[in-house]
């Protein structure tokens, strides 16, 4: 479902947004030491003609954004290589490992036009190829939707995601058709001007109805596939997660979640940290009893709702979604049988029977 408004006035409310590179690092894609004899010509031109699959429109919009360079300076198009040039193309995020395959993965679509696609991303999808998902992720799908889009390369970091989710969360995630589309877009995730609202369910009484966690998040030392809040303020990544209780179920508690950072984990983490680690999140502490009794075999957590501002007509765009049945069916599941808090071990039996 989606809606098209233009509010009063834009509120400089929260996000969520981990972004898809880093503004602080640039990864080299292309580089080149020019011949001895080559005439001089345009960095445009002479890249387009080394350069497999990239249009000469497209290398002038790097140049443009800096990411063209003649011996470790940013030039223009214009620039007119020489004979013994160092030509490099950067990026603000690495190549892929491998190249992008397109494969038939089925997208569950929400909204889609000429310059971005919203996608509601199943439990279980890969968002990204890396650390051995080559094959079967996000990315492949989306490559393959957008096989016959002239201007759409998936292995062109200036198009496709503008953001990500964990494997294991559902929800929402935009997508960039367009390199002007993922520069907008880029900039107002990286300004906060969008908005992202997560569901998710807790273990345990929240007692207050509104909060705010804050507490710094690294790997965690101990256990290396975990992340952990650090109680050395020097430590770690600053990080703010901002919630609002919905519902009070006996055991588990419906919050909203709004995040002024952008961490890996970082739901799950500052919620296991107070003491209520999220539904079916075993790794961060959650009943591995009442996550059977439930069905659930992942974090009850779903990106719920996208708001920005269309990056071509400018117009605030809203987007929903429902919940995936796996979350629901818990959700109606602690509804149904809503009582009041005993031992983990009796509720999950009670649920149970």
């Amino acid at each position: 479902m989606i809606e098209e408004e233009l509010p009063d006035e834009l509120e400089n409310d929260l996000d969520d947004i981990e972004p898809v590179g880093d503004e602080s690092q640039l990864y080299e894609h292309f580089r080149v030491v020019v011949d001895k004899g080559q005439a001089m010509v345009r960095v445009d031109k002479y890249l387009f003609e080394r350069i497999v699959n990239a249009s000469r429109n497209r290398i002038q919009k790097a140049a443009e954004d800096g990411f063209v360079m003649a011996n470790g300076k940013p030039v223009k198009s214009s620039y007119k290589v020489k004979p013994l040039d160092v030509i490099t193309v950067v990026m603000d995020r690495p190549r892929y490992e491998n190249e992008i395959i397109p494969e038939d993965i089925p997208l569950n679509i929400v909204y889609e036009d000429k310059y971005v696609m919203v996608v509601n991303k199943p439990a279980g999808l890969v968002v990204h190829p890396g650390h051995g998902n080559y094959h079967g992720t996000l990315v492949n799908a989306l490559a393959w939707h957008m096989k016959d889009v002239p201007d759409y390369d998936a292995n062109d970091p200036h198009v496709g995601l503008v953001h990500r989710i964990d494997k294991d969360t559902s929800g929402l995630l935009v997508i960039a058709k367009t390199p002007d589309a993922k520069t907008n877009l880029g900039l107002q995730f990286f300004n906060k001007t969008t908005k992202r609202k997560y569901r998710a369910l807790v273990w345990g009484t929240v007692e207050q109805d509104e909060g705010t966690i804050v507490g710094n998040i690294a790997r965690n030392p101990k256990d290396r596939m975990q992340m952990a809040v650090m109680s050395d303020p020097a430590v770690g990544k600053h990080a703010v997660t901002h919630y609002r209780v919905l519902e009070r179920l006996g055991y588990v508690t419906l919050v909203e979640c709004i995040l002024e950072t952008g961490r890996t984990h970082q739901i799950r983490v500052h919620f296991s940290s107070i003491g209520h680690p999220l539904c079916g999140d075993p790794m961060y502490g959650a009943n591995p009893v009442l996550s059977e009794a439930l069905g659930l075999d992942r974090q009850w957590l779903h990106a719920m709702k996208l708001e920005f501002r269309h990056p071509r007509t400018r117009v605030w765009t809203t987007v929903r979604s429902q919940y995936p049945a796996d979350l629901a069916a818990a959700l109606d599941a602690m509804r149904a049988r809503h009582i009041e808090p005993a031992e983990p071990a009796e509720y999950a039996e009670a649920l149970v029977g």
